[in-house]
């Protein structure tokens, strides 16, 4: 029995929702159809709900504590169950955020000046956490061709050799392409980390949100050698939970673990977790699971009814082969408009928000990303108001004629 009726439309307006309430910021426009910010538009799962009624029931929100078995233990569960993956509750530690995880180890294994790899196009705020914290950015652009990413693992090497390179940043399953890396590709880099003696961050949060003729793998599956690696993770992405402010890392070292550790708590006085957030992830691990299976189910579905109108309606844009995540990586190389002409078409004759690929690097230029985590009514309205922006590009460009 389906937990969930994704198709239900819900008006997230009026809620301080970043990608509803807030779109002007990012496309200096105010109602646009979003498919920007990377949560989703469902209702989370009634368990959870459940959960977080009961606990505001006890009207008392005081100081929380996450270092204890029944945070830990239902993460440890979550990866052996969903990843037939086995981790010690001893790695598991609170974080905020993913990025904030990813911040800190970049402070901790590296210093001011020095290189971190990563591969492009890549998430934004990616760039934004290397450089504000004084690092160097060092590129290894994925290869696309005939539709289809891959590493270029003879640039990988190049980047990884050189001498003030100390931390490769992975993203996997990787955003924006959606790509979910292999077995044999993980074990290239795992070993090109550890010849070159380089520290690996793995941003995990997309873990769940996979197609079903892929398998999602963390490094701690790929290896026993685990002192230079950390993954960094969250059920926020899933289960639709970031404003509840939760999430986790892995770190299988133990001197590691004890800097990340006075890092969080005495530094940064971060060691109180917010309750909602422990609570959620709790119960998302331990009771949600079909759910998660019934969301794929609906996200892949979403995916092909893309397919289907790109192909009938917009031939010019090609899907990316979409092998993870909820959002759709969009090649519109074949359009003769620039990404700025495009734009403008999008948010003033389409009146919809999708993001452009070069926010996520020069090598996203000719992409768009579309997020489609959303019920099917929102996409279909936003894919013709994405082909009434082309179709008014195209008639602009009959006129000049």
């Amino acid at each position: 029995m389906k937990q969930t009726n994704f198709d239900e439309v819900t008006d997230r307006t009026g809620t301080y929702c970043t990608q509803w309430d807030y779109i002007e910021d990012r496309f200096g426009e105010k109602n646009l159809l979003p498919f920007s910010v990377s949560d989703t538009d469902f209702k989370v799962p009634t368990a959870i709900i459940d959960t977080l009624k009961k606990r505001m029931d006890h009207e008392i929100f005081g100081y929380t504590r996450w270092n204890h078995l029944s945070f830990k233990g239902a993460i440890q569960q979550w990866y052996q169950n969903r990843f037939q993956s086995t981790i010690e509750t001893d790695w598991v530690l609170y974080s905020p955020s993913v990025i904030y995880s990813v911040a800190k180890l970049i402070e901790l294994k590296s210093e001011r000046g020095d290189y971190i790899v990563m591969q492009t196009p890549a998430y934004d705020a990616f760039f934004k956490t290397i450089t504000d914290n004084r690092r160097i950015i060092h590129e290894n652009p994925l290869l696309f061709n005939d539709g289809h990413y891959t590493i270029d693992f003879i640039d990988l090497e190049k980047r990884l050799s050189h001498p003030k390179t100390k931390i490769f940043l992975l993203c996997s399953p990787h955003n924006p392409t959606g790509r979910v890396w292999t077995k044999v590709e993980l074990l290239k880099i795992i070993a090109l980390c550890q010849k070159y003696d380089v520290f690996m961050i793995s941003d995990d949060i997309h873990m769940d949100i996979v197609r079903s003729d892929f398998t999602y793998l963390p490094l701690t599956s790929c290896t026993t050698d685990l002192k230079n690696i950390a993954i960094c993770s969250s059920a926020s992405k899933t289960f639709n939970t970031p404003g509840l402010i939760c999430s986790y890392l892995l770190i299988p070292d133990d001197k590691l673990r004890e800097e990340f550790l006075v890092t969080l708590k005495n530094r940064d006085g971060l060691s109180s977790t917010s309750i909602f957030g422990m609570l959620s992830t709790i119960s998302a691990y331990h009771e949600c699971a079909p759910w998660v299976d019934e969301l794929n189910l609906y996200v892949t579905n979403n995916l092909v009814l893309l397919q289907e109108f790109l192909t009938t309606e917009l031939p010019e844009i090609q899907l990316v082969k979409p092998e993870a995540t909820y959002l759709a990586w969009l090649d519109v190389s074949r359009l003769p408009y620039t990404s700025k002409q495009l734009q403008d078409a999008l948010i003033h004759y389409g009146k919809v928000a999708i993001m452009p690929g070069n926010t996520y690097g020069t090598a996203g230029e000719n992409f768009i990303r579309m997020n489609v985590g959303c019920p099917r009514e929102k996409l279909i309205d936003g894919l013709q108001r994405l082909k009434l922006a082309v179709n008014q590009l195209k008639s602009q460009e009959e006129f000049t004629c």
